[in-house]
């Protein structure tokens, strides 16, 4: 690179560029700049180096193990590669210092009987919105498989009722897909637009899921914090790999 630059104005470059190209990079792009701000804080001058990476990856993580320490340099590895294309003497931690970043845990596998309660608990919320919100979010999230973070940017053109499907779009890699509905999630939906009719735009931009409060798209913490409260309540013990049962378990 011609002139010198902080870490943290080529990490916002570095990332403006991958938005360009459709990424969206919520965590990894947070952590990105975290690094790119201790680096900087830490008086880091010139090429990127393999000793401030590892240095980063232990003193800011969250967990004091290899495997937390793995995942936050694999997260870097994009970033390098950018850094690597503009300077040569950019370093980046060889091989994997810290041993695997990725693993795979058992799933929680949802019996009938947990999903029908924890749809009947979230149809006991407060207000009127929101129970019927929460109950439509999970009950089509077991009934379709859908991501969270696809279900939460569905928008009322998605629902093609005649059709009995949803149009997923910009899912895992930007793919575009068709999801074919149950009759019964059918029937659901169908009463769900009726009580989300009285509450915000039915336009076709419109997003499906709204926060009765504010009648802004729902977000994924609002939905998170309302799951950990009702599984909680309803006490469903976690039968994979991780210590609670997780939405994305659905």
């Amino acid at each position: 690179m011609s002139a010198p630059s902080t870490m943290h104005a080529l990490a916002q470059a570095y990332l403006a560029e991958r938005r360009q190209l459709g990424f969206e990079l919520d965590r990894s792009g947070s952590l990105t700049l975290a690094f790119a701000s201790f680096a900087d804080g830490n008086g880091h001058v010139g090429p990127l180096t393999a000793k401030i990476v590892l240095r980063w990856a232990k003193e800011g993580a969250s967990r004091a193990d290899p495997f937390t320490w793995a995942g936050r340099v694999a997260v870097l590895r994009p970033f390098a590669r950018y850094l690597a294309d503009h300077e040569p003497k950019t370093e980046f931690p060889e091989d994997a210092p810290f041993g695997r970043s990725h693993r795979r845990l058992a799933p929680h596998i949802y019996s009938l009987s947990e999903v029908e309660a924890l749809v009947a608990a979230a149809k006991r919320l407060p207000g009127r919105l929101k129970p019927a919100t929460y109950a439509m979010l999970f009950g089509l999230l077991a009934a379709t498989g859908l991501r969270i973070s696809e279900a939460l940017r569905l928008r009322i053109r998605d629902i093609d009722e005649s059709q009995a499907q949803l149009t997923v779009l910009h899912g895992k890699f930007q793919r575009s897909r068709l999801v074919p509905l149950h009759p019964s999630a059918t029937k659901a939906l169908r009463t769900y637009l009726r009580v989300r009719a009285s509450h915000g735009s039915m336009e076709g931009s419109a997003a499906l899921f709204l926060c009765e409060r504010t009648y802004q798209p729902l977000t994924y913490g609002s939905v998170r914090s309302a799951f950990r409260r009702l599984t909680a309540e309803l006490r469903i013990p976690a039968r994979g790999g991780h210590q609670f049962v997780r939405i994305h378990d659905l």
